[in-house]
């Protein structure tokens, strides 16, 4: 039973461990993440018909260009990226994961959280750390080959896209998922 506890233990330090590393190795300047946000919000506009009409009626985006995640059995993943509202960079977050259970691989993926109502927004931006599935919920949108966005479908406060997965991770979700502000 003790045996146990030390390999769990192991198992969560090694976690917290890689999500400090990772952290600090994919640190990007403020005009970095600038510029790789415009790329993938550019992406996301061509891969996904009727994203631009959704997101003219957002009222704030957040786009994480590019989040890795790693996982043996034990998984942590991270990114940053900026929110935007009126077209312009407010701020700065970061999101990072850690997760234990079946799962095997590397990923790098892009998400955008399209915030759809005010007071979803405002609390997020007033959290000290807000947590997906803990603090609110996120819609995860998924599309199909040729599917279109259609904003009278989707009514969520939040709503998810996650896109150009490069690499192969088994276990797409955000619950879990902890957005923190960063300074750049």
């Amino acid at each position: 039973m003790q045996n146990k506890y030390h390999a769990c233990y192991r198992i969560l330090v090694l976690t917290f461990a890689f999500l400090i590393v990772a952290q600090n190795l994919f640190a990007a300047s403020a005009r970095e993440i600038d510029v790789s946000v415009d790329i993938a919000l550019e992406r996301f506009y061509k891969e996904v018909p009727g994203s631009q009409g959704f997101t003219k009626k957002a009222k704030a985006i957040l786009v994480f260009p590019s989040v890795i995640k790693v996982g043996f059995g034990i998984g942590g993943e991270y990114g940053e990226g900026a929110m935007i509202i009126a077209g312009k960079t407010v701020d700065y977050y970061n999101t990072m994961a850690a997760s234990i259970g079946f799962q095997f691989g590397a990923q790098a993926k892009s998400i955008i959280l399209l915030f759809m109502e005010k007071g979803a927004l405002k609390e997020f931006q007033n959290s000290e750390g807000w947590k997906a599935g803990v603090d609110g919920s996120v819609a995860l949108v998924e599309l199909g080959m040729g599917d279109s966005l259609d904003t009278t479908n989707v009514k969520d406060p939040i709503v998810a896209f996650v896109f150009g997965q490069k690499g192969l991770m088994y276990n797409l979700t955000l619950e879990g998922s902890k957005y923190n502000k960063i300074k750049k």
